[in-house]
């Protein structure tokens, strides 16, 4: 009997090295995380996340990573709509600085950031006497989570758009179609997916995202105090069993929303008979 040819040479080899990997970098470590907490037992986990503080530093974390990460999918796909359909003078330099946040240290954005909105800096001094203050408030965390949240919805869509036949919108145009229906019912169903994966990657950076925000947001308890911030705070105080709960629920909270968006991610791809990727 002649031996079954496969695909992938040493398949079994190479998906144990796999596991193993995944095992030792993902699970494991997060595995520890959930044990260390449930080691203070139920009625401490309960005392912990009962805190009216920590629900406060939940919430402001999730609420502006989920406003930040929205704003970005409409920037970020207007960003790449201009990038891809249009040539322009400075294209290749606004391309480029578009991967500014990734190579930027957190930290330096966070300081150039306050540098900027803070009530004496270049851009605050001009909208504190409209009374609009932007550092040291939850519009300055999100300001903050906008800018290092942009690439990923940027990078997400421009493939997705530099594969988009122009030929569809053409078909369209010459049957009647107008251009809010060749947006609506043509290039928003296909960009779709790839929003939701930008979303969901801006998002989730948004949720964990500490060196930006830590100058910006002035870490005034129960006002801009946010969730990484606890845990740091936690693990200076030596209280490992409570920052493990502070990221325990962070990470279960994630999990729930990236799996929802998962799900519609796929609905969406077998809708318009694309598979995600």
């Amino acid at each position: 009997m002649s031996q079954r040819s496969r695909v992938l040479p040493g398949f079994g080899l190479s998906l144990g090295f796999t596991l193993a990997y995944l095992s030792l970098i993902v699970l494991i470590p997060l595995s520890a995380v959930f044990i260390k907490s449930l080691g203070i037992g139920w009625d401490g986990l309960w005392e912990i996340l009962s805190s009216e503080r920590i629900l406060k530093s939940l919430q402001l974390s999730f609420s502006t990573a989920l406003f930040a990460a929205l704003v970005n999918v409409v920037f970020g796909l207007l960003l790449a709509w201009c990038l891809v359909r249009y040539t322009f003078p400075g294209k290749r330099i606004i391309d480029a600085l578009v991967d500014l946040p990734f190579a930027l240290p957190t930290a330096v954005a966070g300081i150039a950031l306050t540098s900027l909105y803070a009530p004496t800096g270049w851009i605050g001094q001009y909208l504190e006497p409209m009374g609009i203050k932007v550092a040291y408030t939850p519009i300055g965390i999100t300001l903050a989570l906008i800018f290092i949240g942009l690439p990923f919805v940027v990078r997400t869509v421009q493939p997705v758009l530099s594969d988009l036949e122009t030929e569809l919108e053409e078909a369209a145009s010459a049957l009647g179609a107008n251009r809010l229906q060749i947006v609506t019912k043509i290039i928003l169903p296909i960009l779709f997916p790839a929003l939701l994966t930008g979303f969901a990657l801006a998002f989730a950076r948004g949720v964990g995202e500490y060196g930006s925000v830590i100058f910006i947001a002035g870490n005034q308890p129960f006002e801009t105090e946010i969730a990484p911030l606890m845990i740091i705070s936690r693990l200076e105080e030596y209280d490992y069993a409570g920052a493990t709960t502070i990221a325990v629920v962070m990470l279960v909270l994630s999990f729930v929303i990236l799996f929802l968006i998962n799900l519609l991610q796929g609905w969406a791809s077998r809708r318009t008979g694309r598979t995600a990727k």
